[in-house]
C-alpha cells in the first residue's frame, strides 16, 4: 500500500460506514463529487476499489469489510487524543453528529436542541436520520452517533440512559364532540379514530383496553408517523392518540384527554457507543439533548 495522507482516514471511515458516497458527504458537508474523488484517492492509496455498484446501491469490498473496525476506532482514538490536553473550545468546534430519532420527537423537541448547540457551538451540523429497520450496529459502525426514541434490547456494550417518561393521551381539534364532558370508554370508543404503524397493524394496546369492557373502535386511518396523525386529527373529526410529553413540547393548538383506558407508560432515553463515552464532543451533545429532552431520573 502506498503511503496514506492520514486526513483521508476521516473521509474512508464515513464512506465504510454509509456505503454511499452521498449520504458519506452530507456526513462530512462535502458536495459529491468532492466525495468521489476522495474515494478515487483511497482507491489508489488501498488498491482496493473500496466501495462497488451493486443494483442500486453499493456494497463494501472484503478488503473493506476487514478494514472497517479498524478504521472506525483509529479515527475515534485520534479525535481523543487532539482533544486531550487542550482546551475544549465549543465556539470553534466543526463536527457533523448523526442522531436518529422519530419524527415526532424531532418535530417536538428538535427546535430546542437545535438552539442549545447552534448557541454556543455555531459550526455543529446535527444531521437526524429517521427511525427504520436499522439495528444496534449503527451505533456500533458509526453510522448513528446517537439513538433517541423508545429504545429496545441492544448490546451489553451499549450505554443507555433515560431521558423521561411519557404516557399516552387523547388528541382531537378544539370544537370536537369530545372537548365537553367527561371522555368516557363508551364515547370514546364510538368516535373515529387514526393510528399510528410503520406495519400498517391498526390494533393495539388501546384496542386491547376497549374489548376488555366489550367495547371496539373503529381505526380510519392508519399513518406511518406520528406528526400525520396529529395533521389529520387537528384538521378532521379523527382522534388521535399521541405521547402527552410530545403535544406538550409540540405546542398543538388542541384538545388532549386523558384515555379512558389503561396503557403502559413508555421511556424515551438515548443510546451511544463506549467509544464516545470520554469524547468530550459526544458528552457535550448528549448534555443539549438531556436539556431539550429533559433531565434524566
Amino acid at each position: 500500500m502506498q503511503s496514506l495522507d492520514l486526513n483521508l482516514l476521516v473521509a474512508l471511515d464515513a464512506l465504510l460506514a454509509e456505503r454511499s458516497v452521498t449520504r458519506a458527504a452530507e456526513r462530512l458537508n462535502l458536495s459529491p463529487p468532492a466525495m468521489s474523488r476522495t474515494l478515487g484517492r483511497i482507491r489508489e492509496a488501498f488498491g482496493d476499489p473500496i466501495l462497488v455498484r451493486a443494483g442500486r446501491g453499493m456494497v463494501l469490498t472484503p478488503r473493506a469489510e476487514t478494514l472497517r473496525v479498524g478504521v472506525r476506532d483509529l479515527v475515534a482514538s485520534a479525535r481523543g487524543l487532539l482533544e486531550q490536553g487542550r482546551d475544549f473550545d465549543l465556539a470553534r468546534l466543526e463536527r457533523t453528529f448523526t442522531l436518529r430519532a422519530s419524527d415526532a420527537l424531532v418535530l417536538a423537541f428538535g427546535p430546542r436542541l437545535v438552539m442549545l448547540a447552534r448557541g454556543v457551538a455555531p459550526g455543529v451540523r446535527l444531521r437526524f436520520v429517521p427511525e427504520g429497520e436499522e439495528d444496534v450496529e449503527a451505533l456500533r459502525d458509526g453510522r448513528v452517533d446517537l439513538d433517541i426514541g423508545v429504545i429496545g434490547e441492544t448490546g451489553p456494550e451499549i450505554r443507555v440512559q433515560k431521558l423521561f417518561r411519557d404516557r399516552y393521551v387523547g388528541l382531537v381539534r378544539k370544537g370536537h364532540v369530545l372537548c365537553e364532558g367527561e371522555v368516557t370508554p363508551e364515547r370514546y370508543a364510538a368516535q373515529t379514530h387514526v393510528a399510528v404503524s410503520r406495519r400498517g397493524v391498526g390494533k393495539g394496546p388501546i384496542d386491547k383496553g376497549l374489548e376488555e369492557r366489550g367495547l371496539a373502535r373503529f381505526v380510519a386511518v392508519v399513518v406511518s408517523t406520528m406528526p400525520e396523525a396529529v395533521s389529520l386529527a387537528m384538521n378532521s373529526d379523527l382522534v388521535a392518540s399521541v405521547p402527552e410529553r410530545l403535544a406538550q413540547a409540540a405546542k398543538l393548538d388542541a384538545f388532549a384527554f386523558p384515555l379512558p383506558v389503561r396503557t403502559e407508560d413508555i421511556t424515551i432515553a438515548h443510546a451511544w457507543h463506549p467509544r464516545f463515552e470520554a469524547d468530550q464532543a459526544h458528552s457535550w451533545l448528549r448534555g443539549c439533548v438531556r436539556q431539550a429532552f429533559g433531565e434524566a431520573g
